[in-house]
């Protein structure tokens, strides 16, 4: 019995997925939950396991393919016996048939014989080498015009094509035996027009930079594509407000280093977010619109009844943002564990799509890196996010005499749309007065 392996279900509003590497051949015998892909959707990676036994019979994904939910990856002949592989192994994979066809008609071809070795040429006489390279370029022109024809698609997909501006040779196709379809054109055009209007696209004409000296190219990889996106969606969509304060965290840190040693008996550290995360949750319970999203489409704005909160993790593959969700319900130990497990997740390449999914808040924590202050843009659906730079012990004037205080520099950008100027800065002092005496949120 042949068994289709699809691509499940992953997360809300996520679907598709991009394969980062094909793990298994044609032929090659799997038990269930072997894994079969290294897949990327929305900043998360993670492998896609084979549900049934057998042997891989076709691969219908190649690395680079960006994937739907539901699409077939695998085929895999779940009766086959060991002594099978050899002659499953002969089944094809993608580009096999084709590469096959194109080696028989090329060896019947009419003129090959006649087709001059590129290393020949030069050994010509100036006057035969120069009869030759018409003749070679004939031959290439002849093979790209072959190549073309070569593409499964009728006349009128073609035509259809062509007065949509679609690149033929660009599209993939879904029908029997990879042949192009009208939906295949379409989905092609959507997608085109999908990158434009979510930033992708960028129609500044960029200066020949080679021109200058040596370059090297890179192609965007998932993260950095997605965050680009987004982060181009989110500037050109929500009119920012920035607002910027200062806590005195000289009591907190003392606080900090008192009780770290509780918490690392628990393998975790108690560090100045996992603070945060616990105050920011108080305060967004005070301040309620911050924990909301706007929809205006209904022209209405949601409040949650429930605190979720994104922490920013650098990666060696760009920025992931985590979401621990129900801080203020949790201590700070339960808090520093899960914080940590979820950002070493996130550097290794092991968390899934929903650990990144549904926060209503974020926090930006830079100060292990250093800087006084930044701007950090709103994700959406968010309408704010909180920036923390490095702390510094400063001067303070208190009594009538300057005291050195350690100083957290924070910066909170909102969305005009759904948070006044007021508002923000309540917040923000609010939050302060917090960070400098965490007991005034019994009050």
């Amino acid at each position: 019995m042949i068994k289709e392996i699809k691509l499940p279900y992953i997360a809300d509003n996520v679907k598709t997925a991009i394969v980062l590497e094909i793990l298994v051949s044609v032929g090659e015998k799997v038990e269930k939950d072997n894994s079969l892909a290294e897949m990327e959707s929305d900043k998360a990676t993670f492998e896609l396991p084979s549900d049934t036994s057998g042997v891989v019979t076709e691969i219908k994904a190649r690395k680079g393919d960006e994937i739907k939910v539901g699409q077939v990856m695998f085929m895999i002949d779940t009766a086959a016996e060991e002594g099978k592989e050899e002659k499953a192994a002969v089944i094809k994979e993608p580009g096999n048939d084709k590469k096959n066809l194109t080696e028989k008609a090329e060896a019947t071809e009419p003129g090959n014989e006649e087709k001059i070795p590129e290393e020949s040429v030069e050994n010509l006489p100036e006057k035969e080498k120069t009869g030759q390279e018409p003749k070679k370029k004939q031959q290439r022109e002849g093979e790209e015009i072959q190549a073309k024809a070569d593409i499964p698609a009728s006349p009128s997909i073609r035509r259809m094509a062509r007065e949509l501006g679609v690149d033929i040779n660009n599209v993939r196709g879904t029908g029997p035996d990879n042949r192009i379809t009208q939906d295949d054109i379409k989905e092609s055009v959507k997608k085109t027009l999908e990158s434009v209007k979510n930033g992708i696209s960028d129609e500044y004409e960029l200066p020949d930079f080679s021109k200058q000296g040596n370059i090297r190219r890179e192609k965007l990889d998932t993260v950095r594509r997605i965050t680009a996106s987004t982060m181009a969606t989110s500037w050109q969509n929500i009119p920012h407000v920035f607002q910027f304060d200062k806590a005195d965290v000289t009591e907190l840190e003392a606080f900090r280093k008192k009780y770290s040693p509780q918490v690392e008996k628990e393998g975790a550290k108690l560090t100045f977010t996992v603070l945060l995360l616990k105050l920011t949750a108080a305060a967004l319970k005070k301040f309620p619109r911050f924990n909301s999203s706007l929809d205006m489409k209904n022209e209405e704005i949601i409040y949650k009844e429930y605190v979720n909160i994104g922490v920013a993790v650098d990666t060696d593959r760009g920025l992931l943002v985590p979401v621990i969700r129900d801080p203020d319900k949790k201590s700070l130990t339960e808090l520093s564990i899960e914080l940590n497990t979820l950002a070493e997740k996130a550097r290794n390449r092991k968390i899934m799509p929903a650990d990144l999914q549904g926060g209503n808040f974020a926090i930006s924590n830079l100060g292990g890196i250093g800087g006084t202050n930044f701007t950090p843009i709103v994700y959406r659906p968010n309408v704010a996010i909180l920036g923390v730079s490095r702390s510094q012990t400063e001067p303070v004037f208190i009594n009538d005499e300057f005291k050195p205080r350690l100083m957290l520099p924070l910066s909170l950008s909102y969305d005009h749309r759904a948070i006044d100027g007021a508002e923000g800065a309540r917040f923000l002092r609010w939050l302060c007065e917090a960070l400098e005496n965490p007991l005034l949120i019994l009050f």
